[in-house]
Formats: structure tokens, sequence, C-alpha cells
């Protein structure tokens, strides 16, 4: 069985690889773009989608303004890239917004700015994973109804690859994300050469009537109209999410890794950008209708149609609404539908390897927790292919929990989204801004205070638009789902603060004290735990003889008086050279008589030392501890509570055990593992 769970675990991950090895998984600037840019790219499936739904509420005549919300969020996308650019050269260890926080403006803002990205990472596997899942239905009508079970499907896969290295799933990952660029691009460029000619065509949509809600009938106009507006922005703004990933990834990169990581954003905001503002105009100008209730909202010759399989019934007409890119796609390449597929297609693939970004941030960043001892440790260190495993697996999990929670629904999803990675931004920028000024007073070159001081003025800017965002995305994303996110961030919060706090009492309480725990105790009291004469009995016996304490017995407890007396006359026949006490046990219970004694042994002497020995069976089988040692294990768990108790497990080897050491690996760092040959005790 053993043997079997490893050759599968080889197979899944690949082989196990030695700590010295690290530095061949640092990636170029070529694998690190799809890693680390992933998020951000693919947010032009789902951004411009928010975009247009959301000014849809005010009637077709909204989407004049969605050209002017796309520069918004293009001009904030370009400030917070060049920001970033700013903190890779100054902070390349990898700590990212959190150490910049943390470093500048103390540790309670860096704690809020790491449980805000580490809630948003959550979110970006749930909302990504989701929206491939849609993008799934609306090109495989099979897939329609089940986007759940393809999103957790999907998520379960990128947890597998990731656990197989960074450098793995990066090159894995690299050719759909060159895909999705490429056919984008090729296809905003193929379009814009037919708009030249007077020959683009129109999108499926065109033909419908976008009904405005009734408090919308006039058109944008007044308080609500500005509120829309603002709603629709922030809905765009989905767009930056995953720009924070290649600061928190810069160790991740080849040398020199301030540099590469600094040209990857460039790259990212310039492609980003280019494709978000095509997708944008060209819905625009195809006539692009695109609603979140298609059957409230959508009219045919002024009839409103009735939800069927997934989509619209107008009479004979039955209408699926596929997102932005999926219509664009079909009426550019309507004499190709192969090239739309493919459009389709690598716009599904690159949303699931989206959340490959957050499948690397997350995981570096809990790590990075972990070692400030603000996370359990075991997610400090890495497994076996050098990925921080148990970072990895959390998250799947908790991205999981979140698409079963709210179906795989993005428009419901996004409502959460952003606040994170803005409150981050936020807080990152206000840091940096300090960071120049400290280094401002004691700088005395000019060519380097110029650097300083053009750095301090590109991230005051990203500050002051970050903020003004992150004002924007709470007022009007606050009602509609965005406190859960808040919620979240204030229980991770606290939770990161108790596990601290408890680290550091227990630290504190293990503090070598020299005038206590270097002084040899007065005596030591050896007790071996005896219920039958047998080789484990025998082995724990001289093994507590060639101790030489100052006090050796055997104890047994009386459960079967006729069995307690064989017992005793057996062990004085064969001369064992050790007292035999019989424990009584009128209700035939074995751990409270032998806990009791031991507690009495340390009342009576309290600076003695009492070693308790129990004799082990070391099996082969899962199914063997279920035969044996159940005393042993409750004993053992009682006496670790007892003050001045130590407890030492004697094994004795059955035959089933035999070859398992070797068919065992090795440990690796970080590994969570537990050993199949796990020991229980005889004594019961």
């Amino acid at each position: 069985m053993p043997h079997t769970t490893d050759a599968l675990k080889r197979v899944l991950l690949g082989r196990a690889m030695r700590s010295d090895r690290l530095s061949e998984t640092l990636l170029p600037k070529r694998i690190a773009l799809p890693v680390f840019a992933s998020d951000a790219l693919s947010s032009v499936a789902y951004a411009p989608d928010e975009v247009f739904l959301t000014l849809g509420i005010a009637g077709f005549s909204a989407y004049s303004y969605s050209w002017k919300v796309g520069i918004a969020v293009a001009v904030v996308m370009l400030v917070v890239v060049a920001s970033y650019r700013q903190n890779v050269h100054a902070y390349p260890s990898g700590g990212g917004d959190y150490e910049v926080a943390t470093v500048n403006l103390g540790p309670t803002p860096g704690l809020t700015v790491a449980s805000a990205l580490l809630v948003d990472y959550v979110l970006t596997v749930a909302v990504s994973i989701s929206s491939a899942a849609q993008y799934a239905a609306s090109t495989i009508d099979a897939f329609q109804g089940h986007e759940v079970t393809i999103a957790v499907v999907a998520v379960v896969l990128l947890m597998s690859a990731n656990l197989r290295g960074v450098r793995e799933s990066g090159t894995a990952f690299a050719v759909p994300t060159y895909a999705f660029m490429v056919s984008i691009l090729g296809m905003a460029a193929f379009a814009f050469l037919k708009l030249a000619f007077g020959d683009l065509g129109q999108v499926e949509s065109a033909h419908f009537t976008l009904v405005a809600e009734d408090s919308y009938a006039s058109g944008i106009a007044g308080l609500a109209g500005a509120f829309l507006l603002l709603r629709a922005f922030s809905s765009g703004c989905a767009a930056l999410t995953g720009v924070e990933a290649i600061s928190n990834g810069v160790p991740a990169f080849r040398k020199p890794k301030s540099k590469n990581a600094a040209t990857t954003l460039l790259l990212l905001g310039v492609i980003a950008v280019s494709m978000m503002l095509s997708i944008i105009v060209l819905a625009k100008k195809m006539g692009l209708r695109y609603a979140e209730n298609p059957a409230e909202q959508l009219e045919l010759d002024g009839h409103k149609g009735v939800s069927a399989h997934g989509g619209v019934t107008f009479g004979n007409y039955h209408y699926d609404q596929d997102p932005v890119i999926g219509q664009i796609a079909k009426a550019v390449f309507h004499n190709a539908a192969f090239f739309a597929g493919i459009v389709t297609t690598v716009t599904g693939l690159i949303l699931v390897l989206a959340a490959n970004t957050a499948f690397n941030g997350f995981p570096v960043l809990a790590s990075i927790l972990a070692q400030d001892r603000y996370l359990p440790r075991q997610l400090h260190t890495r497994g076996d292919r050098l990925a921080y495993s148990n970072g990895i697996i959390i998250l799947a999990l908790f991205a999981i929990v979140l698409i079963v929670s709210f179906q795989a629904e993005v428009t419901r999803l996004i409502q959460l989204y952003i606040i994170g990675v803005f409150v981050s931004f936020t807080l990152s920028q206000t840091g940096m801004v300090r960071h120049w000024t400290r280094l401002l007073r004691t700088e005395k070159d000019p060519a380097a205070r110029h650097r300083m001081v053009r750095s301090r003025i590109i991230n005051s800017i990203g500050l002051g638009i970050t903020g003004l965002v992150l004002v924007v995305v709470l007022i009007t994303k606050f009602l509609l789902g965005a406190w859960i996110a808040i919620a979240a961030m204030i229980v991770l919060f606290a939770l990161m603060k108790a596990i601290h706090r408890h680290y550091v009492r227990v630290s504190e309480e293990l503090v070598v004290d020299e005038d206590e725990d270097t002084v040899l105790p007065s005596r030591t009291h050896a007790i071996v735990l005896v219920s039958k004469i047998h080789k484990p009995t025998m082995r724990a016996v001289a093994y507590a003889r060639a101790m030489r304490p100052t006090t050796l017995e055997a104890v047994t407890v009386m459960v079967d008086p006729e069995e307690t007396k064989r017992l005793q006359e057996d062990w004085d026949a064969r001369g064992i050279p050790v007292p035999l006490k019989v424990l009584d046990s009128p209700f035939r219970e074995v751990t409270d008589p032998v806990i009791d004694y031991v507690r009495s042994v340390r009342r009576g002497s309290p600076r003695d030392l009492v070693t308790v020995l129990i004799p082990e069976y070391v099996v082969g089988h899962w199914w063997e501890h279920l035969l044996h040692n159940q005393s042993a294990l409750r004993l053992k768990g009682r006496l670790l509570f007892t003050p001045g108790v130590m407890v030492t497990s004697v094994p004795w080897q059955l035959k089933s055990s035999q070859g398992l050491a070797d068919r065992v690996e090795p440990s690796a760092p970080g590994s969570v593992r537990r050993g199949p040959g796990r020991t229980g005790g005889p004594f019961s």
C-alpha cells in the first residue's frame, strides 16, 4: 500500500527535487509573463462584460460612455504599473505590498494588506474559473447547467499542475497565454481593418432593444447616473487584479531579478490595456446589447422573451447570450467559424490559467506570513517539488467553497472582487511614499536624489488614484456583496493576530531558564508497562535497565485476576531482575490506574523525573492499527499532559513492516506526511 501511494504521488507530481536545485526553477521573462500576468491579461475576458452589464441598466444609450470608462480604467492600470515598477526595485525580496506596508507603516497596516491580498487571491481563482466555466458552457452545449462541476474540476487540475512546481506550471501555461494574446490582438487588428473598409458587421445581439430600468428611463443624468458610471468604472477596475502578483514573485525571476520583473510589469500593462480598449471599442461599434437578465432587459420587435434552456425564446427564435468576446469573435469571423472557435477556446483556457497567478502569489505570501509567525509554520516550507504545497492546497479548497456557494456565477462573485487588491494598492503606495521620503532625508548624491524624487512623485500619483478608486469601489459595491469580502478580511486579520500571539507566548514560555532547565533531576524513576511477557516487553525491560535509572519497576494492571496471577508467576519463574507491581482496577479500566499511579510517584518526589516506557508494535498495514495498541495510544495521549513525565516508545517490528523503511522516501522539507509505519503499543 505505501509503495503504491508513493508511486502514484511520483506520477502525479514528478520526482522530488533537492533544495540545491531551487535555482533551476527560476523563470525567464518569457515564462514569467504567463505565470504572473495571466490574471491581469485574462481580465479582458470579463472586465468589459461587467462594464456593459452595468451601463446596460440605463439602456443602450448609456453605452456611449463605455469607451470613457475604458480609458479611465486604462489610466489607472498604467499608473499602478508605473508605481509597482518602483516597488520591485525597492523591495525585491518577494514580500510585495505586505513587506512595503510592514516596513514603512507598521505591523498592523502590513497585516491589513496581507489579509486583503489573501482574500483577493481566493476570489481571483473563484472568479476566473467561474468565468471560464461560462465560456465552456457557451461553446459546448453539453456543458450548460454544469458550470459548477466544470469549475471545481478545473481548480483541482490547476492545483495538481502547480504542485509539480512553478517552472513546470509556467511552461505548461505559456502556450495558451500567448495564444490568447495573439488571438485577441489578431482579432482586433482584423476587425479594425474591416472597420476601415466599412465591412465590420454586427454582433448577434445588435438587433435587440436593450430596455432601461424605470429609474433610468431618461438616460444617465443626475446623481443616479453618476453613481451608475462609478459602478461601471469600479467593475472595470477588475482588470487591475493580478498586477501586484509580480511584486510578490520577484524572487522567482532570473537575475537581474528587479529589472526582469519591472520589464514584465511594463509588458503586462501595455498588452492588457491594448486588448481591453480594443474589445470595448469593437463591442460599441458592432452594436452589442449585453444584459444581466436578458429575459427582462431585451426586447425583439417590441416583445419580451421567455427564459428557456439557459437562454431566451422570442416566439420561434431562441437566443443564448454569449460573453462579449464570444459575440465579437462570431461576428468578425462569421465566414470562418474555425477562427471564432479558437478565440473562444483560448479565452476559456486563459481564464483557467489566470487563476495560476493566485496559485503563485498566495503560497508565497502565506509562506512569508508563516515565517513572521502570523500563519501556521507548515505554510512556510517547500514541498517535494520546491513549491509551497500546503499553501497551494489551501487556496484550492477555499476557492472551491466559494465556487460552490455562489454557483459559479461571475456577476455575483465579482461584487466581492477587487476590494482587497485596492486596499493593498493604497497602503502599498502610502508605504512607498514614506520609503522615498525617509531615504531623501539622508541621501546627498544629486543623481540619486533626482531618481528618488521622481519615484516618490510616481508613487504619490499612484496613492491618489488607487485611494480614490478604493473609495469608489467601497461606495458602489458594499451593499452588492463587497461587505462579505471585507468581513472575511477582518476575520482573517483577527485570526492571524491570534496565531501571532500564540507563537509569541509559546516562544517566551520555552526560553531556557539557566536556573532551572539546565539542572539535572535529583533522581529518575523508570516504569515499564507490561501486559504480558513477550519479546517487546523483554526489549523494553532491557532498554530500561541500560538507562540505569535510580529506580526501575514494571507495572501491570489487573483486569483479569487469573491472567494477572499467571503473569506474576511467569515473571518470578523467569527471574526477571525488575520488580513487578500490580495496579488494581475494579472497573477493568487500564488508562486511569496507570495515570493515577504515575501522578502519585510525581507527588511523592516532585524533583524526580519519571520515565514511562511503552513497548510498541511497528506494523506495515493500515488495518493492523485497528487491531493493536489502542490502550497504548490513549495512555500516551494522557501522559503527554502530565508535567515531569517522559514517555519513551520501545519499538518492535513485526514481519509486516519488514522492508517498509526502504519503500518510504525520506521526508522532504515542507512535506506533510504521516509515516505508514506509525506505531502503537501492545499495552492493552
